[in-house]
Formats: structure tokens, C-alpha cells, sequence
């Protein structure tokens, strides 16, 4: 099974803590992946930039609102993501429990549906 995991993650933790500890969880969220690629798990990751940087875009009768940042304010923000293929939610569990992120900010789990019509994975 495919599964998204969704880092959450305090912006304002990560400026407090400084840009060291900020280099330490990446290094710990990239030996993740190895190990999970080791074990056929891994599909793709990535961290994302600021929330500040980001674009919102919403359409709502056929008139296009584009406005900057992200859609609503909230402490913890989409940091980064991981596709995965487990073969259960207990073994996505276990490695969204591993990711550093989870210890100050959350990893939501989602099941990827597979859609069909859609074009062949590359």
C-alpha cells in the first residue's frame, strides 16, 4: 500500500532552535529514507520552503483568488512529505514514529487512493 506522510511542523520552533539542530533532523530525516529505501519502502521525499513563501489559489464561481501564504493561519505548518509503500498502516506508523519532525510538530498518515485513468508511474 502507498501512503503519504505529511510532516507538520512549528516554523517558530525551528528558528528558536537555531539552524544546527534544524541540520541535525535533517540528517536524521535522510538516514531515514536510506533505510527505508534499503527495505523497498521508499517512493519519494521532500522538505518543503517557509509557509511564508508559499501561494494559495482558490477558485469559487469561475473566478480565479490567488493571495500569498499559506491558507489558514495555524501554528504548525506542511514542512515536507514522504510517498511510502508499506504493506500496512501499522508499518507507516511506526515510520512516521521515527521521523524527527514528530517530536515537535505531527505526521498525519494518509492512504493514497489509486485512482485509475491516471498516466503510468515513472
Amino acid at each position: 500500500m502507498r501512503f503519504m506522510l505529511l510532516c507538520h511542523d512549528d516554523e517558530r520552533y525551528w528558528q528558536k532552535a537555531g539552524q544546527a539542530a534544524l541540520s541535525t533532523a535533517m540528517q536524521e530525516a535522510v538516514k531515514l529514507t536510506h533505510e527505508m529505501d534499503a527495505k523497498g519502502q521508499y517512493l519519494l521525499a521532500a522538505p518543503l520552503e517557509p509557509a511564508a513563501t508559499a501561494t494559495t489559489v482558490r477558485v469559487r464561481d469561475g473566478k480565479r483568488s490567488v493571495t500569498d501564504g499559506p491558507f489558514a493561519e495555524t501554528r504548525e505548518v506542511l514542512g515536507g512529505f514522504y510517498l511510502i509503500d508499506v504493506d500496512s498502516v501499522d508499518e507507516a506508523i511506526e515510520i512516521a514514529s521515527r521521523h524527527p519532525g514528530a517530536k515537535v510538530g505531527s505526521v498525519e498518515i494518509r492512504a493514497v487512493v489509486e485512482l485509475p485513468g491516471l498516466p503510468p508511474r515513472k
